[in-house]
């Protein structure tokens, strides 16, 4: 079985969501993130047994799966993003993202990590989806201080029928090295309402390490679908009203 890949990686950690308000809520996940460059999609086929791109394998990536969703680049498209952000010499984007396992996969959050030549990132983009079938770009030009990046979005897509459209998004990040941290804390005019974040450990890229994880998590993807759905109802036993003055928005595309 292949080695570890360079400019690769698996993350394996917990997602965990706390809810404030109204009422208390909490749940943690145990699951595995892939990292990928982008320009390096091509070869990882070629090195990897169990792993495809844009074809069916134990483990696959998909294109049409992200950014355009036309199965076109997803490099070009996210530079240019960078560029029109005012970040144009983007050296390497780094994709942290569920991968599909046996053919299905759905990602509440894909993060696009963009580093210039030193290897510092200086655009984050971050692909939102629903389970609406919707999908949102959150980016920002970022500055690392003490190897943390943090920044601040306006809520713009419909995620949780307990949550109204309304509230601010704080980033908290870690890029990857050998720990990646992902945290999202949404707050409203009453303040703090929903923190959530993925913290994984770093493990090479590799047909054997693939092997085992689908092994020990063969349904992680179809679990993070059923997990929401199980959590929405134990929000609504639990008395939290679902936010039924809001209409479901219109389908969005995505916005270079």
């Amino acid at each position: 079985m292949g080695g570890g890949i360079s400019d690769g990686a698996i993350y394996v950690g917990d997602v965990v969501h706390k809810r404030a308000r109204p009422k208390r809520h909490a749940l943690r996940y145990r699951v595995f993130s892939m990292l990928v460059d982008l320009d390096q999609l091509d070869s990882l086929d070629e090195k990897l047994r169990f792993f495809s791109l844009n074809r069916f394998n134990l483990v696959s990536l998909v294109s049409k799966d992200f950014g355009p969703r036309d199965g076109s680049s997803v490099a070009a498209f996210i530079r240019r993003k960078a560029a029109a952000a005012g970040v144009p010499d983007i050296a390497k984007i780094r994709m942290l993202a569920y991968p599909r396992l046996l053919g299905f996969a759905f990602n509440p959050i894909t993060v696009y990590y963009c580093e210039d030549s030193a290897g510092t990132v200086r655009f984050m983009a971050y692909e939102v989806s629903n389970t609406f079938g919707e999908h949102h770009f959150y980016q920002a030009n970022v500055t690392p201080v003490d190897g943390e990046i943090r920044h601040e979005a306006s809520k713009a897509l419909y995620v949780s029928p307990f949550n109204t459209m309304e509230g601010d998004y704080r980033f908290s990040v870690r890029p990857p090295s050998e720990t990646v941290f992902l945290g999202i804390t949404l707050s409203d005019a009453e303040g703090g309402l929903l923190t959530a974040y993925f913290e994984g450990e770093r493990r090479p890229l590799s047909d054997a390490t693939l092997l085992k994880l689908l092994l020990a998590y063969p349904f992680m993807t179809a679990k993070v679908v059923a997990g929401i759905h199980w959590e929405a109802l134990l929000l609504w036993l639990k008395g939290v009203p679902p936010t039924l003055k809001l209409r479901r928005p219109p389908k969005r595309r995505h916005q270079l």
